[in-house]
């Protein structure tokens, strides 16, 4: 005779294929399970080793070929004397004259800064560095010459030759000061080891200040323009204040 609870007990319904076919809809629904998961706190994967010291490497030696082309431009930049100066522009003063220097060197780094944002309106990361190095070395170019005409200007030309006064105005353009003419430079001193640096430190901030330029689809004209614009005024604004109080 059989118990109670073995009549009561109802059988199991049996799996049909379509309800094993909704489970595995279900399944899918949820996605895989993570057999992995785990209430242990996440430990982030160390980048590979090498890749750090590589884009050192890179950003070392970009800087050190942009500064290499600014030392190799820096003698070949025309420089006018005062002479020149004065026939071009007759009748004006020191003051009137250096204004007109300066809004000259404004309007052409604003120029190059546009040009290059242009260039880079569909911009291909590997031309970048290009870019932005084709951009430092032209406005240097532009500044070196502008703080070379001031000094003519103010009276302030520093001794020696072509060359040993190229490396003056260089010196100037990587500190951002006027010439001590009690303190001139030497040759040796300008391009050696100390100055060299610095020199890549200048042309490291132009870098990451010119990095916006590089946006596309034009805006990054529009900041060229400006930020060169803004740049080329206060360094010109620096060392006119160390040639007047000369």
């Amino acid at each position: 005779m059989a118990s109670p609870s073995a009549a009561t007990a109802r059988p199991e319904p049996e799996r049909t294929g379509r309800s094993v076919a909704d489970e595995d809809a279900r399944d899918d629904e949820r996605g895989p399970q993570d057999q992995s998961a785990s209430l242990a706190p996440y430990v982030p994967e160390e980048p590979e080793k090498g890749v750090r010291p590589a884009r050192k490497h890179r950003a070392r030696a970009f800087l050190r070929v942009v500064a290499d082309r600014v030392i190799d431009t820096a003698p070949r930049v025309p420089v006018r004397d005062l002479e020149t100066l004065h026939a071009q522009f007759p009748g004006l003063g020191p003051e009137e004259l250096a204004d007109k220097l300066v809004a000259g060197a404004v309007k052409s780094a604003a120029t190059v800064g546009a040009g290059v944002g242009a260039a880079a309106m569909l911009p291909v990361p590997p031309a970048m560095p290009a870019e932005l190095a084709a951009e430092i070395v032209g406005v240097a170019s532009i500044e070196l010459k502008l703080i070379a005409e001031l000094h003519e200007v103010y009276g302030r030309r520093p001794a020696g030759n072509a060359r040993e006064r190229s490396a003056a105005y260089l010196t100037s353009w990587t500190s951002e000061r006027g010439i001590e003419i009690t303190r001139p430079a030497s040759l040796n001193s300008a391009m050696g080891g100390q100055f060299r640096r610095q020199l890549r430190q200048q042309i490291m901030k132009r870098t990451l200040r010119n990095l916006p330029n590089l946006t596309p689809f034009l805006i990054g004209a529009a900041v060229g323009a400006f930020m060169n614009r803004r740049d080329t005024a206060r360094l010109a604004a620096r060392v006119r204040k160390d040639l007047r109080g000369a």
